[in-house]
């Protein structure tokens, strides 16, 4: 299942966040990192899900 977040992830940062902690401080952060700069919102993306 994380493979499939990952490639979440990569396409739609937010999406990825969202799948695996739901809507919370992590999702509104990347949302507002991939406004940013779509880069910062894949880093932080994988960072989340990699992180458990």
């Amino acid at each position: 299942m994380d493979i499939i977040r990952i490639l979440f992830a990569i396409i739609l940062p937010p999406v990825g966040v969202f799948l695996q902690v739901g809507i919370g401080l992590h999702f509104w952060l990347n949302i507002l990192l991939t406004l940013c700069g779509y880069v910062p919102g894949i880093i932080h993306a994988i960072w989340v899900i990699l992180r458990k």
